[in-house]
């Protein structure tokens, strides 16, 4: 039976983690309690036994259990009568709060730790109610918010419906319109140019009512009832409003550059005649965000429901837990009280949920209930053992496959003097991109491992799905299968070429190869993990349109990886090179690197990740306004600078460009090592109570933090050897930049669990497990 400590540890919600009840701090307060009691018996015990034993002893004994049963009957009968211990609750003047204080009625043996224990139980309770009723307010105000939300969504969706079934019966005609047409409140008020409206006074009358109902909701006109000074040429009065659509794509964005010419568009339109307008696509990304928000609601809404019940049950069993080592029935009392307490005799939370789910049911799902239950309430996807299964046996499969490859190799003698630079040239750098890439998964999947184990709450950082979601076992299934079917690859690439087989045509094989990993990553069927292949390639594409696309925290994580992966793409670039100028077929594997093109796009290739990862930050402070995105662009430039120094000085080796790379790279790597731990491991706080690190940690164990720390400097001073130059021959000299390669892969998987560390922690210091979703319409107080 598993202990309800550890049951409480896996079922808390980790970003409230400090909200919940201390259970394990109170069971220490009860096992002083039972260390208490135990000396007092046993010192008793000593002071009998001085004396001896008498023959009355069993008669001694047997009175006593009777009397402590008769006692304990009485006790429980008359329990209201004499209660042992009084839970008093009294409300602060100055809110709405309720605290609840115990006092003993009767004395206990160990009074002082029971008095303890009664104090801290006391504390947890109003904590407990406290938060409770904070977040219930918070998802009660954004109910509201939400409801005025959707109103102005059914309004504005059932005007433009209005609008378009107009113009498709008068397909041709003006938008001018006889009083009559007016008939119903949700009238043709609007259009996508300013609409010129009829100068009857019931027309106006009824626009007013439309718009003056809209307002209420928060939707600003430029031009209403109580408003109307801005007017057209003709003296009619010019309608428009504002949607405010977050700029997450490239259109967006652009559309919002522009519009940062006029301060605002509802009060400062473009120009005579026109203004801001909307249309049914607005009217769809308006209701995709008010659907998103509801959804989060719902889910918030279940976290506080949990809370309530994990912290009931914790509440019930360490009162269970004192019953049972104080010998004394004091767990009804107090269960009174907290059945009382505002997070259990509260009902708000699962009206609003009811509440919730009839409205999403009913506009956002047709009145599909089973439909509505499969956003609000996803399911998490099962592990399979299938999977676990195939783990084992693709690594087995590698095991045996490399091993086999090994003997081949020093078999065929593919590394003798005649052939090592063909073969080094050609095949190694199709091979080496697989294996970077598998190492590099790998290691994500011993990230995974670690945040689940230490409950990270990755998914809700990464905002995955967690239906949908990658699990460790997944990926170490997809580095499996990637790495025994490179090594079988390589496996038959050395048996054709020792079989006699044309080179042209056996060196055609790591080709093939790659192009079939391409079509799997882009194949649309709903095979091998489709819905993770397309997250993949949706994230590649808005790190290449950087800045255009609002960046996430699954962005510029993955950004952050691209950076470590230069060897990589640099490997791609001579591969796509090597097939796409035909060198297989000629085996003139020089033509590509003494081409001045090839050079050059070194240059980019360098270059390109550091790139988007500096056109993110600055994406990041045009959204956010914070200067520490400057401040982080900064060491990507700087990093830049010291990987072109570095290709220039592999090309022109003097004292100059020496210098040049020794000072760039020397403040590179001061810069990343700072922000490495100042910034993204949130360590090296002088005052923090845990020494150079910070007061909050996953891991118990200090040292691995000051580990990683010394781990990550020497692993992030690998370029020092391309100025040493440690290379004896060509094969030598590959194998070496191979794996300095991979440790720079490693440093980043090592990098990356601290890295999620920290912002896991920062969600826990402001209890933020719920997803902020921004709302299309404008409160009209904010626009001043």
């Amino acid at each position: 039976m598993v202990k309800f400590s550890k049951e409480l540890e896996a079922q808390l919600i980790p970003e409230w983690k400090e909200a919940f009840v201390n259970y394990w701090q109170l069971k220490k307060h009860v096992k002083k309690i039972k260390l208490s009691r135990t000396n007092k018996q046993s010192a008793s015990a000593e002071f009998t036994h001085d004396f001896g034993r008498s023959i009355l002893d069993p008669i001694r004994f047997i009175a006593l259990k009777v009397a402590s049963t008769t006692k304990h009957f009485f006790t429980s009968s008359n329990n209201n009568t004499d209660e042992i211990i009084q839970v008093r609750s009294k409300s602060m003047d100055s809110d709405e709060e309720v605290l609840y204080q115990t006092e003993l009625l009767q004395l206990f043996s160990e009074e002082d730790e029971v008095r303890l224990f009664f104090e801290r139980l006391d504390e947890e309770l109003n904590k407990v109610n406290q938060f409770y009723k904070t977040k219930e307010s918070e998802f009660l105000e954004r109910g509201e918010i939400l409801n005025k939300q959707l109103q102005i969504l059914l309004d504005l969706k059932q005007i433009v419906g209005d609008r378009q079934r107009r113009r498709k019966s008068n397909a041709g005609g003006l938008l001018h319109r006889s009083s009559t047409s007016f008939s119903s409140t949700n009238s043709d008020s609007f259009s996508e140019s300013p609409a010129e409206l009829n100068d009857s006074s019931t027309e106006m009358s009824q626009t007013d009512e439309v718009i003056a109902a809209l307002e209420r909701n928060g939707v600003n006109f430029m031009n209403s009832a109580s408003s109307r000074a801005m007017m057209t040429k003709k003296g009619k009065p010019k309608v428009a409003m504002r949607i405010d659509i977050p700029a997450t794509t490239p259109a967006r964005t652009i559309s919002a550059v522009t519009s940062m010419l006029w301060e605002d568009l509802v009060n400062h339109p473009k120009k005579e005649g026109s203004g801001d307008f909307i249309n049914r696509k607005k009217i769809q990304c308006a209701e995709k965000m008010i659907r998103s928000a509801f959804v989060e609601l719902y889910r918030g809404l279940g976290l506080l429901k949990t809370y309530s019940s994990l912290n009931m049950v914790a509440f019930t069993k360490i009162l269970k837990k004192f019953d049972k080592v104080s010998n004394q029935q004091a767990s009804a009392s107090y269960l009174k009280a907290v059945k009382r307490s505002h997070f259990i005799s509260s009902d708000k939370v699962v009206r609003l949920m009811d509440e919730v789910e009839s409205i999403f049911t009913k506009h956002f799902a047709n009145n599909d209930r089973k439909k509505a239950m499969k956003f609000l309430r996803p399911q998490q996807q099962k592990n399979s053992h299938m999977v676990t299964f195939f783990v084992g046996l693709f690594t087995g499969s590698f095991v045996s496959l490399f091993s086999v490859y090994i003997i081949l190799a020093h078999l065929s003698g593919i590394f003798s003097p005649s052939k090592e630079i063909a073969y080094m040239e050609t095949v190694y750098p199709v091979f080496s991109v697989f294996a970077l890439l598998s190492l590099h998964l790998f290691l994500y999947g011993c990230n995974l491992f670690m945040w689940k184990a230490t409950r990270i709450n990755y998914n809700f950082i990464f905002e995955f799905a967690p239906s949908t979601a990658l699990k460790y076992r997944d990926a170490f299934l997809i580095c499996t299968t990637f790495m025994t079917s490179v090594v079988g690859a390589m496996v038959i690439h050395l048996l054709l070429r020792a079989g006699g087989f044309s080179p042209s045509h056996v060196d055609t094989i790591p080709g093939i190869l790659l192009l079939i990993f391409i079509a799997l990553l882009v194949c649309p069927f709903n095979i091998f993990y489709r819905s993770t292949r397309h997250c993949f390639l949706r994230i590649i594409r808005n790190i290449i349109c950087s800045p255009l696309y609002k960046v996430l925290m699954v962005d510029f994580f993955m950004a952050d990886q691209l950076t470590s992966q230069i060897p990589l793409l640099r490997h791609l670039e001579s591969t796509a090179c090597y097939f796409l100028a035909g060198s297989f077929k000629t085996h003139e594997y020089a033509t590509c690197k003494n081409g001045k093109l090839y050079r050059q796009l070194a240059y980019v290739i360098s270059f390109l990740p550091y790139y988007w990862r500096a056109m993110q930050c600055a994406r990041r402070w045009f959204d956010e306004y914070d200067l520490n995105h400057l401040a982080n662009m900064g060491k990507y430039v700087s990093a830049m600078v010291a990987a072109g120094a570095r290709l220039t000085y592999a090309t022109q080796s003097n004292h100059l460009w020496f210098s040049v790379v020794l000072v760039t790279s020397v403040v590179a790597t001061v810069y990343q090592l700072y922000w490495d731990f100042v910034k993204d491991w949130g360590l090296l706080n002088p005052n923090s109570r845990n020494p150079w690190l910070r007061d909050d940690l996953i891991l118990k164990n200090k040292s691995i933090y000051y580990l990683s720390i010394a781990l990550n400097v020497v692993l992030r001073v690998a370029w020092i050897e391309s100025i040493m130059r440690f290379r004896i021959n060509p094969v030598e000299t590959h194998l070496l930049d191979f794996f300095l390669a991979s440790l720079e892969v490693i440093r980043r998987g090592h990098w990356n669990f601290y890295r999620l560390e920290n912002e896991h922690l920062n969600n826990v210091g402001k209890f933020r497990a719920v997803k902020t979703v921004p709302l299309p319409f404008r409160d009209a107080d904010s626009d001043g």
